[in-house]
């Protein structure tokens, strides 16, 4: 098959089907298997990604980040760098955690001191006092030269 034709079979560029056919002529089948993910390889071994792994699970609090229990990027980029003098940019942080299976997350904006059962009494007892009858609210307008009819 000519290269326009695999092209268009695939849907790709015409000079991708070239370069395939090129590859292709140069160095049989083997050539065109792929190589693998491209990108750099991970600068930590796996002693060292375990050894990370432990470190994160332990908190921040035990690595001196005692004012709040969330791990950064900024946080875990300077952890890499104190354990194994190996320094990330945040994003190559990033990456390596998500490879590590950990996630963003959005935290609870939640005191560590909060009380679930004076919550839950506040909630049933003194917010239905505190909000309106029903029938008390008036029909507004959103235009500010015509009031709304009643």
């Amino acid at each position: 098959m000519e290269p326009p034709q695999v092209a268009r079979r695939l849907r790709v560029s015409r000079k991708s089907a070239y370069a395939w056919h090129r590859a292709w002529e140069s160095g049989g089948v083997e050539a065109l298997r792929s190589k693998g993910p491209s990108g750099s390889s991970c600068r930590l071994d796996d002693q060292q990604v375990a050894r990370l792994e432990e470190a994160l699970d332990a908190g921040p609090a035990a690595h001196g980040w005692i004012e709040d229990q969330r791990w950064t990027l900024a946080r875990v980029t300077a952890l890499i760098e104190e354990l194994f003098a190996v320094s990330y940019t945040l994003r190559g942080t990033s990456y390596l955690l998500h490879r590590l299976g950990w996630s963003p997350q959005v935290p609870q904006r939640r005191a560590a001191e909060r009380d679930e059962d004076a919550v839950t009494t506040w909630i049933k007892e003194t917010w239905p006092t505190a909000e309106r009858p029903p029938g008390t609210r008036t029909r507004g307008s959103a235009s500010k030269t015509k009031q709304a009819s009643r």
